[in-house]
């Protein structure tokens, strides 16, 4: 009995384990296969998911796999950031800061943005850098508090962040201007993340190729050193 027991536990572990529907979901919408993606998380999201209400949010947000709808973006994004998911409060809080999908609302904005930034989501935090750079809601303009929370999210490789210190640095915005560190942040920030649009990592070449112009070869040696040690973000 004890062997018959035996090899029915061993073609047990033998069987491949089956991925659910959300693990199936997630998995589609990495490859963009949107059609899926919808078929397989709307029903999670609407029992409840923070996950799939997150990613369901996204896609009407970017109009992928479903008609653009910047209403039901931010809804299902409220849904899953009330359940504690870090990357719908910061989704939430930018439509909220411009009035994307709903009344503007920068009070509410700057709520999600902290929520976001303090559990550690760099869309959060870049966000609440904005927050800080631009004085808005309650908040005094502090570009060196902004550079705190950009300087988080770019260690996660958040490229809007990437871009927003290598602005700071070239201006001496909150801190000390320097040309070497606003190279090496604009040329991190030139990689595309995954998350932005083809703009973001224009406007981060463009910096980079514009600060170049005042260094020295040995400032750029220096400069491309520093970005060898810093890897390139996955998508």
């Amino acid at each position: 009995m004890r062997g018959v027991l035996s090899i029915l536990f061993a073609l047990v572990l033998a069987v491949p384990a089956t991925a659910g529907p959300l693990e199936d979901g997630l998995e589609a919408y990495k490859k963009g296969e949107w059609d899926k993606v919808v078929q397989l998380l709307t029903p999670l999201a609407q029992q409840g998911n923070p996950a799939a209400q997150e990613k369901l949010g996204r896609l009407y947000d970017r109009g992928k796999g479903v008609k653009r709808d910047y209403e039901t973006a931010a809804r299902w994004y409220r849904q899953a950031a009330e359940k504690g998911d870090a990357r719908a409060a910061a989704r939430l809080a930018f439509m909220l800061r411009l009035g994307i999908g709903g009344k503007r609302d920068l009070a509410e904005a700057l709520k999600w943005y902290r929520s976001s930034a303090e559990a550690g989501a760099s869309l959060g935090q870049a966000g609440l850098g904005f927050m800080y750079l631009e004085g808005a809601a309650a908040l005094k303009r502090d570009p060196a508090e902004a550079a705190k929370w950009f300087q988080k999210a770019a260690d996660q490789g958040d490229a809007q962040a990437r871009l927003s210190l290598g602005t700071l640095y070239e201006n001496g915005d909150g801190m000390k201007k320097d040309l070497v560190r606003a190279y090496v942040w604009y040329a991190l920030g030139a990689f595309d993340d995954g998350e932005y649009g083809p703009e973001v990592f224009d406007r981060a070449k463009a910096g980079r190729d514009r600060v170049a112009q005042h260094l020295t070869a040995a400032e750029i040696a220096e400069a491309n050193k520093l970005i060898s040690q810093t890897p390139p973000p996955r998508k």
